[in-house]
């Protein structure tokens, strides 16, 4: 079953950032290429949608597509001063949102977050936008607990992203929680983008020249994924790097934005999904060859990256086995 996406323009819509949907979940293909997801683009009364360029976009479908989707989301726009001023959305507007059925998944990208935070469906949760217009959100919708620290965040039903590239890593997020890893690397390699973001990454990220242009860590990454069946050390990367711990430690995060020993962990888990997915290697040399040592360290930063044990992760995401619907995969996830 393809799990059907509606795509919500506004008037003020971003180009970039409504393209984002379509762009990653058509390229998450099947073990035979198949298409996993259906995208269409709807407008409110199906009007043609002012962006925020010189040009306007029509599209095929107008509101009542969002009443057909698994999965709703609502592209980046620039939010009316009326928005951002008393938090009222036009009728029209609320009107087709609360028509949403209640088992929907809904995503804003971006400045999106304050559209859903004016019907209330982001009261009591966790949100974030644009790290500039956090402050903003917060002081606006005070029910939501805005986090101008990550890139996105995931509620369950309701999702939230940062600005620009953060949509494409969240949309990432929801193909590998429909589909697993193998699925979303898939897709990230077609689109060339990095298959993975931590969503608590940092959204505002400071990337200072090297003092040394031709000094990088990029290396010394490839060479721990090559390596991650290593008990690798932070002196390990660091010698690889022919730096000291300090410099390399502080090199590291100002290219990739987190610490080297987090970084790591990731990669050892983003491997470990891998192996779960696609082998039936025991949990104990699945551990063993993605550089965790033990069985009970995998389950822990396994527990941790998405909620579920090895042996959970595996009877949802493995290729070898006989597979539940995308509709049924997504109740899993929401109820995870």
């Amino acid at each position: 079953m393809v799990h059907r996406v509606a795509v919500l323009a506004l008037d003020g819509v971003i180009p970039f950032d409504l393209g984002i949907a379509a762009r990653v979940f058509r390229e998450a293909q099947g073990p035979d290429g198949e298409a996993l997801y259906d995208v269409e683009t709807c407008a409110l009364g199906g009007r043609p949608v002012r962006t925020n360029q010189d040009f306007v976009v029509q599209v095929s479908h107008d509101e009542s597509l969002l009443c057909e989707a698994d999965t709703v989301v609502v592209a980046t726009q620039e939010p009316t001063a009326e928005l951002l001023a008393t938090g009222a959305l036009p009728g029209e507007l609320r009107e087709a949102l609360g028509a949403i059925p209640a088992t929907t998944r809904i995503v804003s990208l971006c400045t999106s977050a304050f559209v859903l935070a004016a019907t209330g469906l982001l009261d009591g949760l966790e949100a974030t936008t644009h790290w500039a217009l956090c402050g903003r959100l917060a002081a606006r919708f005070p029910a939501v607990r805005v986090n101008p620290d990550v890139l996105f965040v995931d509620n369950g039903r309701i999702l939230t992203s940062a600005g620009g590239a953060a949509g494409i890593d969240l949309c990432l997020h929801l193909v590998r929680r429909d589909f697993g890893a193998d699925v979303a690397n898939g897709a990230a390699r077609r689109c060339v983008v990095a298959p993975w973001r931590d969503g608590g990454q940092a959204q505002f990220i400071e990337r200072p020249l090297p003092d040394d242009a031709g000094a990088s860590t990029s290396a010394t990454r490839a060479w721990a994924i090559d390596h991650l069946d290593h008990p690798l050390t932070l002196t390990d990367l660091a010698a690889h790097a022919h730096m000291s711990v300090r410099t390399f430690s502080r090199r590291f995060r100002a290219e990739v934005g987190e610490s080297p020993t987090r970084w790591l962990i990731q990669r050892r888990v983003d491997e470990a999904r891998r192996m779960l997915e696609t082998t039936d290697l025991s949990v104990d040399q699945i551990a063993a060859a993605a550089g965790f040592g033990s069985a009970t360290l995998l389950r822990k930063h396994l527990q941790s990256a998405v909620g579920l044990s090895p042996a959970t992760y595996r009877l949802r995401f493995s290729v070898l086995h006989e597979k539940p619907s995308a509709t049924t995969r997504h109740l899993h996830a929401v109820s995870a």
